[in-house]
């Protein structure tokens, strides 16, 4: 597998984290796959299975093509319409990529330890994340380029931010062409 191939790849594994540690669907439906040397979790719901397919073979042709700038997993109360979480992953694309003769100088072994690292950390934010007491939904928003065609069933959205927000930064992770930062907004507590 060339380096050029294995930096386009989406953050399936991430997005599939998310709703598991937030608890989005329900833990029965998700199944144990070994992948960066860590056990993860990833949905067997063939409805959602069929989406997060249908976004990541999308965002994957726009990320090899440098064209995405952000991914954002939007978690909002299905009673209330309120967003409680907002993971954000900003990416920076290095367009001299695509010139063949620029040598790439890092491994795939260091690409899959930051990117474990990354995905170790969404484990580990159940830890301090506010309990989601309310049914939630979640929405998946990507930020391309302007003037794109975008796939006729998707939309156009606002970007879906919190009033009274806490932010906690994440680990980054480079790949070849690829720089990746992560954060976490959520809405902090009414409570003093």
């Amino acid at each position: 597998m060339s380096l050029h191939i294995a930096s386009c790849r989406p953050p399936a594994y991430g997005i599939n984290s998310i709703l598991y540690q937030r608890g989005i669907y329900p833990p029965e439906t998700f199944t144990r796959v070994q992948k960066y040397g860590l056990t993860l979790l990833v949905t067997t719901d063939p409805e959602l299975k069929n989406y997060l397919n249908n976004v990541v073979e999308q965002m994957k042709e726009w990320l090899c093509k440098c064209l995405v700038q952000r991914l954002v997993v939007v978690i909002s109360s299905i009673e209330s319409n309120e967003v409680l979480e907002r993971w954000q992953f900003d990416i920076e694309c290095d367009k001299t990529a695509k010139d063949e003769t620029v040598p790439r100088e890092k491994s795939q072994k260091a690409i899959q330890d930051e990117i474990r690292s990354v995905i170790r950390q969404i484990t580990a934010t159940v830890t301090f994340l506010p309990l989601l007491e309310t049914a939630c939904a979640f929405d998946l928003l990507i930020y391309t380029d302007k003037d794109m065609a975008v796939p006729e069933k998707w939309e156009e959205s606002g970007p879906q931010f919190i009033a009274n927000s806490e932010e906690v930064r994440l680990r980054s992770f480079t790949t070849t062409i690829h720089k990746v930062n992560s954060m976490v907004a959520y809405k902090k507590d009414s409570f003093p």
